[in-house]
């Protein structure tokens, strides 16, 4: 699986981190750093991008706190990004939810954690069953205020 990893200039050290962390485990890595003049904006929209696109099959994308990123993330259409910072909700944005892209920020999470936090996410699949309705309505909600032209 291929997977695009970001971040702004204020969680460069846990984008060096988890993409140490993707590469041990095998993952082909596409970083997104930050240009010369970029916010966390500015990357997220083009990680967000790129998944939409089917570039990559997941991605992560890490800020000071995870926030800001998951929220432009969540502008693109098709795009379901959560933010986590436990192995639980991680767990759950996949399985339920079936998030294409995980945020983290490097001011609320430290490395090792990241790293559990991030291979729960890789791990999980998302399971359908009856969240496959929720997936389907969260779809249609993209395709309401986005239409395709």
């Amino acid at each position: 699986m291929k997977i695009a990893i970001g971040s702004d200039d204020a969680a460069l050290e846990l984008k060096a981190t988890l993409t140490e962390r993707l590469k041990e485990l095998g993952y082909e890595v596409q970083d997104y750093s930050p240009k010369e003049g970029d916010d966390y904006p500015d990357v997220a929209v083009e990680v967000a991008e790129a998944v939409a696109a089917g570039e990559h099959e997941r991605a992560i994308l890490c800020c000071g706190t995870g926030i800001g990123m998951s929220i432009t993330a969540n502008k693109v259409p098709g795009v379901r990004a959560a933010q986590c910072h436990d192995v639980y909700s991680a767990e759950r944005a996949r399985k339920s939810n079936n998030a294409q892209i995980l945020t983290m920020g490097q001011r609320v999470i430290g490395p090792e954690a990241a790293k559990t936090v991030m291979d729960a996410w890789l791990e999980s699949e998302f399971a359908g069953g009856s969240s496959t309705k929720k997936v389907e309505k969260m779809e249609a909600i993209d395709r309401r205020y986005h239409p395709v032209s």
